[in-house]
């Protein structure tokens, strides 16, 4: 089962989502994903992790690290499925990272890695855009690199563990206006779900919707004001995004 939370007809909902990606709403009615609002799907915080794939690491020239370089991404950074993301005035480079998402389903507190897979509810899929210019050291990302409002889509929904047999083999692509620009599998995860799970609930409780972004391999590259941006992993889901400047989404505010 695929789980997602919409706003629709002036309602917050919690709803399923079936095989053809048609919502199920609680009335028992059916509609279109054109025709709802998309919102994050879990409320947790949400957990990344930098230099997580080898490739990635390298196409940086950074040595991969000893242990997970973890940070926190600020509630005002998501947003949902088909929503837009803002790409500050002035800056020279901004790019995407498709990301799977571990959704953490009960408490968790220092848990073994052998355990640790019982943790877990579900799976979704980020795309966790990054303002270059900010960046002062990779293995320490800063807020004007990582937490500004609307640069992190996340969705478009949470599917169950049942449903992705092995989540350490699949493929992820980005595509910006139809062209695929990044390819990676997560089999080439560094530090692997059962790691990161024990490592961080060995100081500190997790809680269910909590979310471990777990990285992003190679192939980045810059996007601007126009495009639009596709993540996909493999049996999880695929996430669209818009960009748009500045100006733009501060005169839609008004």
């Amino acid at each position: 089962m695929r789980y997602a939370k919409i706003f629709y007809q002036d309602q917050y909902l919690n709803v399923n989502i079936d095989e053809r990606e048609n919502i199920l709403l609680p009335d028992g009615n059916t509609v279109s994903g054109d025709e709802v609002l998309w919102l994050p799907p879990a409320n947790g915080t949400l957990f990344a992790l930098g230099l997580n794939y080898a490739d990635h690491a390298t196409e940086l020239e950074f040595k991969p690290p000893e242990e997970p370089l973890v940070f926190i991404k600020a509630a005002n950074s998501l947003t949902g499925h088909r929503q837009v993301s803002v790409r500050p005035d002035n800056v020279e480079y901004m790019h995407y990272e498709a990301e799977l998402v571990v959704v953490i389903g009960k408490p968790a507190h220092k848990v073994s890695k052998e355990e640790a897979m019982n943790y877990v509810a579900g799976y979704t899929v980020c795309n966790d855009y990054a303002i270059r210019d900010y960046l002062e050291n990779y293995y320490r990302p800063n807020l004007r690199v990582k937490s500004r409002d609307t640069l992190t889509p996340i969705g478009p929904w949470i599917i169950d563990k049942q449903k992705i047999a092995d989540p350490h083999n699949l493929t992820l692509k980005t595509w910006v206006n139809g062209e695929l620009r990044q390819q990676g599998t997560t089999a080439d995860l560094i530090f692997d779900i059962p790691f990161l799970i024990s490592y961080l609930s060995d100081f500190m409780t997790l809680q269910p919707g909590d979310m471990i972004a777990t990285g992003t391999p190679k192939g980045l590259s810059n996007v601007v004001p126009g495009d639009e941006v596709i993540v996909e992993v493999e049996g999880v889901g695929r996430l669209v995004n818009h960009i748009v400047s500045q100006q733009e989404y501060e005169e839609n505010l008004l």
